[in-house]
């Protein structure tokens, strides 16, 4: 990594990290030296402290992570305040993660991004190929901002609800105002199928840290469900597994393994995503202090083997989360896996009717997560069925969550499932009190910053 590189970095380590006091008193220009090579270009996009990480206050909301009053009490408070669903939720601290790191990925993509126009690379084939890079981490991160800040999408409103601020150049003298959640998801998904182009269509191996085709086909899909545009999530859907659609025979792992996958097992589409670090909740090593909450575990039978493999047996009968997918690191896996893809495509059968279609698809997916010589060898895997559409649709939605658990999609769930009548309430209970966020509140939609507030005189969310 060149001196420029160092130089871009250290920018921006400045910008994200500093306090509010010493940013408002010293704050950068734009005079930013660039890098002109590609190959340095290509270094900054393999940053995996900054194009790595995904937003972690979502899982902390979430229904799948439960904490004892102990751990509560130990936790920062942004933690403690995600978890019980406060109007107040950093409370004092600062750098907040969650905004701060995708907009580092942005401003390093866009460097990038001008960059290759200004040193003439973009015609080349390696210069089109990093620019497709470039654009695909810049939607990446900006889909992260927008499931985290903003509200669930709903085609009538999303021109005037609030997105965020919308960022196309390195220039940090410019402070842009919240662009609307329509211009957002243009941009994101603009970005996407512009990147397309110029990805390459084989699986890169060993670095699926890097896109391919079919990471964009596997993220559109989920952006899509997200949007609840079923019909276009399926398209997607059917796009990533007619392209790649591999999956592990779950019953051939090491269930008694701390770490019972590898970091480019055959079901990573897209490897390069792992929840960020919160202390308490977001770690998964033998020392935990975040466990599985207990309703999620009861829901899984004796010969799932994804029991075993996803997660560990701790002091005091609780438990928790082994190392996901990635294979690798302290924190867990949300990138892009095939399993999802699965899931996706039975959703979006069973919600226009195809309900044998659905479960056909689901059962493809399960029995490679049954092992009948564990605990009970009766239990064979019977493909599960259904009568109707909703009892397709639950019993798919039930397989999601035991099956996707803490990759950071649970919460985007329960905001979609909750906008299309699913009502569910969440209730903790911390210390003796009773906490409860009821369907399709504003607690759904976390709070911008208070740093960025005072920087920039954004409009905060309402709570």
């Amino acid at each position: 990594m060149n001196k420029n590189i160092y130089i871009l970095i250290l920018l921006v380590c400045i910008l994200v990290g500093c306090s509010k006091k010493d940013f408002l008193n010293e704050k950068p220009t734009s005079s930013i030296a660039q890098p002109t090579k590609i190959s340095d270009f290509q270094d900054l996009l393999e940053n995996t402290t900054i194009f790595n990480l995904t937003g972690a206050l979502t899982q902390i909301g979430a229904d799948d992570l439960y904490l004892t009053d102990a751990n509560w009490e130990t936790a920062t408070a942004t933690e403690r305040n995600a978890y019980i669903w406060n109007d107040i939720i950093y409370d004092g601290d600062q750098n907040v993660s969650d905004w701060n790191i995708p907009y580092s990925a942005i401003f390093h993509a866009n460097v990038v991004l001008e960059g290759l126009e200004k040193n003439n690379h973009s015609e080349t084939e390696t210069g089109k190929y990093t620019r497709a890079w470039a654009l695909y981490a810049r939607a990446f991160a900006y889909y992260d901002l927008i499931r985290t800040f903003c509200p669930v999408y709903n085609e009538t409103t999303a021109s005037t609800d609030l997105g965020v601020p919308i960022r196309l150049s390195p220039n940090i003298d410019y402070l842009a105002e919240r662009s609307s959640l329509k211009d957002c998801m243009d941009l994101i998904i603009n970005d996407l199928q512009t990147s397309l182009t110029d990805l390459p269509k084989e699986r890169p191996g060993n670095n699926l840290n890097r896109p391919w085709k079919n990471a964009v086909y596997a993220l559109l899909s989920r952006i899509y469900l997200d949007l609840r545009n079923y019909e276009k999530a399926e398209f997607y859907a059917d796009q990533s597994l007619t392209t790649y659609k591999k999956l592990m025979d779950y019953k051939t792992l090491n269930k008694s393994a701390s770490n019972p996958f590898t970091f480019n097992n055959e079901e990573i589409i897209y490897f390069s995503r792992q929840v960020i670090k919160y202390p308490t909740t977001t770690i998964n090593t033998s020392t935990t202090k975040a466990f599985i909450a207990p309703e999620l575990i009861a829901l899984y039978k004796p010969n799932d083997t994804r029991k075993p493999l996803y997660f560990r047996l701790l002091t005091g009968g609780y438990y928790g989360k082994k190392i996901g997918y990635q294979g690798s690191g302290n924190y867990h896996f949300s990138g892009l896996a095939t399993d999802e893809i699965f899931l996706i495509k039975a959703e979006c059968l069973a919600r226009r009717n195809e309900v044998n279609s659905a479960m056909n698809v689901l059962n493809e997916l399960l029995v490679n997560r049954w092992d009948a010589t564990m605990t009970n060898p009766a239990l064979q895997f019977t493909p599960l069925t259904a009568t109707n559409k909703e009892d397709a649709l639950n019993v798919i939605l039930e397989e999601r969550r035991k099956e996707l658990v803490w990759r950071a999609l649970r919460w985007q769930d329960l905001r979609r499932l909750n906008a299309e009548g699913y009502n569910k309430t969440l209730t903790r209970n911390v210390k003796g009190i009773s906490y409860s966020i009821a369907p399709n509140s504003l607690r759904y939609i976390m709070p911008i910053p208070d740093e960025e507030i005072i920087l920039s005189g954004i409009k905060q969310n309402q709570r």
